[in-house]
């Protein structure tokens, strides 16, 4: 099926990271399936058991990506770099899996182009055009760069 190419791909990274005794590797994506797993178990309803879509996956990968960021910033204010570093690491095998980010000039750009495509003109506008780019860009834009961006080019910051 389409919407299992991705689960499909960590599944070949793991069995790899295994093969190549990668610890980290194997602990970042065993922790990766788990977490779509729980994801599958939460909106399994009867008779939907196929599990959540590669859209889904990439929500659950950001999420993730998200956490750990927090981490970070907790473990260099508690004087732990080397806390810091394993979260890093764990950041780049999870974001393997995710399109690659776009930059804050760039979201800034297609914010703007939104805005004059969708005729947006106040806050008012806000829901949807987050909702514009949250069906166009899912999984590439930080959706909270966005919103700053949004709301500063339509002068509510």
């Amino acid at each position: 099926k389409y919407f299992d190419m991705l689960r499909e791909e960590i599944s070949q990274a793991l069995k790899s990271a295994m093969k190549a005794k990668k610890a980290q590797c194997v602990s970042t994506l065993r922790l990766i399936l788990a977490a779509i797993k729980d994801r599958d178990i939460a909106v399994r309803s009867g008779s939907d058991s196929d599990g959540i879509s590669d859209d889904e996956i990439m929500k659950v990968l950001q999420t993730m990506v998200k956490q750990r960021q927090e981490s970070i910033k907790m473990y260099e204010q508690g004087n732990r770099p080397e806390l810091a570093q394993q979260e890093a690491e764990e950041i780049t095998i999870i974001q393997e899996f995710l399109p690659v980010q776009l930059s804050s000039d760039e979201i800034s750009a297609i914010v703007n182009k939104a805005i004059k495509e969708l005729g947006a003109e106040s806050l008012k506008d806000m829901g949807r055009m987050m909702a514009y780019l949250r069906e166009n860009y899912a999984g590439s834009m930080d959706f909270g760069k966005a919103s700053a961006a949004l709301k500063k080019s339509l002068g509510g910051a």
